[in-house]
């Protein structure tokens, strides 16, 4: 693993998907030249609900919200993960994905992740049922992928109380483990950093971890602490 610094951005994202880019690249204007590899939260571009990702929705490698992200990865130099974003499937069964994407500072492609574990849980609030699996299909590959500040592997939210999940993104490599997110606030008090922690010490590596904070909606709440 090389030195480099990293940045993780906090973002409060909503079902406009120019105001949630907006915000990203107000955050990449305060960046200095060090930067190598930038990341953002779950839902970074669009912060919605089943309706809103399915009509969203992107072929990998095509679409507005794709090609945003490649022009604010060439615009700034950086490595530019987008945490999730809605992608349709590519075989024939269909339905979509969660999928984190990373480009590079060219702008191109460089890795992609489909969510593994959906967040099908009760929580004691106001939005109360959460049922992703209702929206997304399920992932089926572990993706660990070069990058400036060494070899990155990818996950997503939930995927934290998952440990296997990590243990075998070490074993293929990986010196650093992506975790963008967006835990709800009772379950982010609870259990956000104790997770993070564990995940990192078992591991012996750094857990990179953009977090969505505040309100989305009138029932979402969102933890922070990135």
């Amino acid at each position: 693993m090389r030195n480099a610094n990293v940045a993780l951005l906090q973002l409060c994202s909503g079902e406009n998907s120019r105001d949630n880019l907006a915000q990203i690249e107000q955050q990449l204007k305060q960046l200095n030249g060090a930067i190598k590899l930038v990341l953002t939260p779950e839902n970074a571009l669009l912060f919605s609900d089943a309706a809103g990702y399915r009509q969203h929705a992107e072929r990998e490698g095509d679409g507005p919200l794709q090609q945003a992200v490649r022009d604010l990865a060439r615009r700034y130099g950086v490595w530019l993960l987008v945490g999730s974003m809605p992608l349709l499937a590519a075989d024939r069964h269909g339905g979509i994905t969660s999928s984190s994407l990373l480009f590079d500072d060219t702008g191109a492609l460089r890795a992609r992740y489909d969510k593994l574990h959906m967040f099908d849980v009760d929580v004691r609030d106001s939005h109360h049922h959460y049922r992703e699996s209702d929206i997304y299909r399920y992932g089926e590959q572990l993706t660990v992928v070069d990058t400036p500040v060494g070899r990155l592997g990818m996950a997503i939210c939930y995927d934290l109380r998952f440990p296997g999940l990590f243990q075998a993104l070490r074993a293929q490599g990986a010196e650093l483990i992506s975790l963008p997110a967006a835990f709800t606030r009772v379950t982010g008090e609870a259990h956000w950093e104790v997770l993070l922690r564990a995940r990192a010490i078992e591991n012996q590596c750094y857990i990179l971890a953009p977090a969505q904070v505040g309100s989305h909606g009138a029932t979402r709440r969102t933890w922070g602490h990135s």
